[in-house]
């Protein structure tokens, strides 16, 4: 018994301590310094520990440790966590980082009951800036289509990224949009949308306060120009509410797949998604996909647009990659390197999207 827990311990430590050194997570010394004190903390059977310790073999895609951050970071929005909001620029906060511990510590020991509740809710991370990314890809599909985008959004979350098309690139898109993103590239217009539809198993309904205080308190707090983006994007989520269904991703594609228009270019998309699927799910996407391309034509053709990590670990673990495969044909390329929050944005070929 003692073994095992000694394992459980060595293994939870070790995600917290895995999370802190990504270079991404680097960007957020916050989360950094709390990360690893979590990992002091659940070694020397503390708090955290006590907290975690029937999660503590919960697989590493379950991103326990992220969800720890958000289910703390929700308290301090809400009002509950004052002493640890002094730390938090999300929440108006100037402390420094470095000494954010003791706060989060005690917020441990006395909102346990909470955080054990708010712990285990699916990460929902609905990151707007990934559109700048993925808007690379649909201009590209648009330019050598010269078809309107049918849309489909595999973990679509709330559904945000659907309304891409109502955001601002640059000197592209809706001039009064809140929401004002670079451009991957130089682009004059966006490309026509015929219809968006997105699906999510837990979507959240941007309508419902409790929904729009899940997606702030995944934003980290550490970042308050992520959360203003993503404010300005629930902004325009009111005036155009996205429609995202609660389904299961390959199942729901399938069926999807089945309806798609002629006159229209099909373009499935997700970002950030598969490290979340199984290995036989993400296996059986491919194959849906990939069957549905056999029977793309010119007058209805398909392109599967994805933003995930790199295929090889040799490539800078900072970045994602923007792949693109379409069919007839079914050619896949690589368009872009782009960060995981969607910027900056790396074209592989920077004249792809207006050639």
């Amino acid at each position: 018994m003692n073994q095992r827990m000694d394992e459980d311990r060595a293994r939870l430590a070790g995600q917290f301590r895995q999370q802190a050194g990504t270079r991404i997570q680097r960007e957020s010394p916050l989360y950094v310094a709390l990360l690893d004190h979590t990992a002091d903390d659940v070694e020397r059977g503390g708090a955290a520990w006590r907290l975690l310790a029937g999660r503590a073999r919960q697989p590493r895609g379950s991103v326990l440790p992220m969800r720890l951050m958000a289910a703390a970071h929700r308290l301090v929005l809400d009002g509950r966590a004052p002493e640890l909001a002094a730390h938090y620029p999300s929440a108006g906060g100037t402390r420094p980082p470095d000494g954010a511990w003791p706060a989060f510590e005690r917020l441990l020991h006395e909102r346990a009951a909470e955080l054990d509740a708010l712990v285990d809710r699916p990460l929902q991370t609905n990151e707007v800036g990934r559109c700048a990314a993925l808007l690379l890809g649909f201009a590209t599909v648009a330019r050598e289509t010269g078809l309107p985008l049918w849309l489909l959004e595999l973990g679509a979350s709330a559904g945000l990224n659907l309304n891409w098309q109502r955001y601002r690139y640059g000197a592209a898109g809706p001039r009064d949009s809140p929401v004002r993103l670079p451009a991957p590239t130089t682009i004059e217009a966006l490309p026509a949308v015929a219809g968006a539809r997105g699906c999510d198993a837990h979507p959240l309904d941007t309508r419902d306060a409790d929904a729009r205080l899940t997606l702030r308190s995944c934003i980290w707090a550490d970042q308050p120009e992520r959360l203003a983006l993503l404010d300005a994007a629930l902004e325009v989520a009111a005036a155009w509410p996205p429609a995202v269904e609660r389904a299961d991703a390959v199942e729901w594609l399938e069926q999807r797949l089945r309806e798609r228009p002629a006159g229209a270019a099909t373009s499935v998309y997700h970002s950030i998604v598969v490290q979340y699927l199984a290995p036989a799910k993400r296996t059986r996407l491919r194959a849906v996909v990939e069957r549905a391309g056999e029977e793309a034509t010119a007058a209805a053709p398909l392109a599967w647009l994805r933003l995930e990590p790199p295929r090889h670990r040799r490539v800078a673990a900072a970045l994602a990659e923007l792949r693109l495969t379409t069919w007839p044909g079914g050619a896949d390329r690589l368009l872009a390197h782009a960060g995981y929050h969607g910027i900056p944005v790396i074209a592989t070929d920077p004249g792809a999207s207006r050639r």
